[in-house]
């Protein structure tokens, strides 16, 4: 099941975070964000526990896809794919969603190319040394 985050779920989702960047907790104060209207955390939950999430940020027509994680052992069956197909179906028709993914990140870079994102510019040293790809997906009716 998929759904928005609820306080119950900050643990958990800040564990997942972890595997995300050692800080996650630290930048995400999910009491404070889960209050504003632009932010919105789907959470993938299967047998009451939450498996993945993906957190996104929907401001005047412009999405961006700032995260997106599943435990280890449950990737490779369609947990990322069925978030960010929720996502897009919550979208409004005139839309654009960015992100950004490390160069290197193949899997994903894969992933969001499946769901029409295309690389529109590349941000040199964004993770550190590594390059990262900045990617579009117009929402269209």
């Amino acid at each position: 099941m998929i759904r928005e985050i609820q306080e119950k779920d900050f643990e958990k989702v800040y564990e997942l975070g972890l595997l995300l960047h050692e800080n996650f907790k630290t930048t995400y104060n999910l009491k404070e964000l889960t209050s504003k209207d632009y932010f919105h955390c789907l959470v993938y939950e299967e047998k009451n526990q939450i498996i993945g999430f993906l957190v996104y940020t929907d401001l005047s027509e412009i999405v961006d896809l700032v995260d997106l994680i599943v435990e280890p052992k449950h990737r490779k069956k369609k947990v990322a794919s069925n978030l960010i197909d929720t996502m897009i179906t919550n979208l409004k028709p005139t839309d654009k969603i960015y992100l950004e993914v490390a160069v290197d990140n193949h899997i994903a870079i894969d992933l969001y190319q499946k769901f029409g994102f295309e690389v529109i510019h590349t941000r040199e040293k964004y993770y550190g040394e590594k390059d990262a790809y900045v990617m579009e997906r117009r929402i269209t009716e």
